[in-house]
């Protein structure tokens, strides 16, 4: 079997809900899914997920190539770009590609991807993860039921930018879960926005206040030094890496113990994901991959011996797609569809209206020039600081 071509399509998410973070919201709830399909000779296609404006640039590494030598593609690819090919759209490019060649490997096979990568169990443990900061406090605690409802004792919550706000929606979203279980497990992501001189001190209010598993992202993701100083102060551990691209990005943050529960982007691909869960076993720390639409990684989460826990952002997949999974039991139980397991439907897609997207300017992809600048607490949607009402009167007094 050869590679022949490839074709870009684009789909859309409804969440049904505004969906962000610190960073900025997508107030709509509809974000664009770029799928990209490799073919082949044989007529079988591969699916791809994830952003891919540098196809042109990598397909010629693949062109003419047996899907099987997955992993070998994978560094043909990297070779072929190797002055751009370890960070932003090239990186993500060929993440999308090596999703779709590892998706023909296993169709190839006639067997779900988690069997080729050498799987027990289909069963994927995951936490629940709703991109939550633009919502209510009751609209909060109805996500959060949702989830109970399938199992999870687990979720992440979006925040950083008032940490009472934070507490009180950790503290309602560990109520919520205890359906389940005595301790629900509760993480906490800021996506960047705390800086240095900050992050110490207001994780050590929340860590007063409410046990969390995790902080998330608390400073820059290449901080090697801010990283570390927070894990030292802290009780809980330090996650990051879903925005970390080659192995070279996460050495210094391994080698220097900063980071304590390693993450990994899905849009990054399969082979991404299997190198960096290697690096972490050999540093003895657990991996941890972030959601995207159709959990494709979760696939190879099941393979590795340190996976922890996937995180799990829907339970409904984009228009036009049919994934091979169900969300149940706290976590992802994948199919025995070949491959992925992803069907497109694209007479679905032909219907679509163009107007989504993650990168809006007040979207979570855009940071603010406020963000890690800060002194006192910001709204929830990061637009300004509280409202008068919400202040002290030393605060409002000239």
């Amino acid at each position: 079997m050869k590679i022949t071509g490839y074709r870009t399509l684009r789909t859309v998410h409804h969440w049904g809900r505004p969906v962000g973070d610190a960073n900025g919201v997508v107030a709509s709830g509809s974000t664009e899914v770029p799928l990209l399909l490799v073919e082949t000779d044989a007529g079988l296609t591969g699916v791809g997920l994830g952003a891919h404006a540098e196809a042109h640039r990598i397909f010629p590494a693949v062109e003419g190539q047996d899907p099987r030598a997955v992993t070998a593609l994978y560094d043909r690819m990297l070779a072929h770009t190797f002055k751009s090919g370890h960070g932003g759209t090239v990186f993500g490019t060929i993440g999308a590609f090596d999703m779709a060649l590892w998706d023909l490997k296993a169709k190839m096979a006639d067997e779900p991807l988690w069997r080729t990568l050498g799987a027990a169990d289909r069963f994927v443990p995951g936490y629940a993860s709703g991109l939550d900061i633009a919502l209510g406090d009751d609209e909060l605690v109805a996500l959060y039921a949702g989830w109970a409802e399938r199992g999870f004792t687990g979720a992440k919550i979006k925040g950083g930018l008032d940490t009472d706000r934070d507490i009180s929606r950790l503290h309602a979203v560990e109520d919520v879960l205890r359906t389940n279980t005595r301790s629900p497990a509760l993480m906490l992501d800021v996506n960047e926005t705390w800086g240095r001189h900050q992050a110490v001190r207001l994780l050590a209010r929340i860590e007063d206040r409410i046990e969390i598993a995790w902080i998330e992202e608390p400073v820059r993701r290449w901080d090697v030094a801010g990283n570390r100083a927070v894990g030292r102060a802290a009780r809980t551990a330090v996650a990051s890496g879903e925005n970390l691209t080659g192995l070279e990005q996460f050495r210094p943050l391994l080698a220097a113990d900063a980071v304590q529960v390693v993450q990994t982007g899905s849009v990054w691909g399969i082979t991404h994901f299997l190198r960096v869960a290697t690096l972490a076993h050999g540093h003895d720390l657990p991996v941890s991959p972030v959601g995207y639409e159709g959990n494709p990684v979760a696939h190879a989460a099941a393979a590795v011996p340190n996976h922890l826990v996937t995180e799990v952002q829907d339970t409904s997949t984009p228009v036009g797609l049919t994934v091979d999974q169900v969300v149940a039991d706290g976590g992802i139980v994948l199919g025995d569809a070949p491959g992925l397991g992803i069907s497109v439907d694209e007479a679905a897609l032909a219907r679509l209206e163009a107007n989504a997207g993650w990168a809006q300017p007040a979207g979570p992809h855009v940071r603010p020039a406020v963000a890690g600048l800060r002194l006192v607490a910001e709204s929830s949607l990061g637009t300004g600081p509280l409202p008068r009402e919400g202040r002290t009167e030393k605060e409002t007094t000239p």
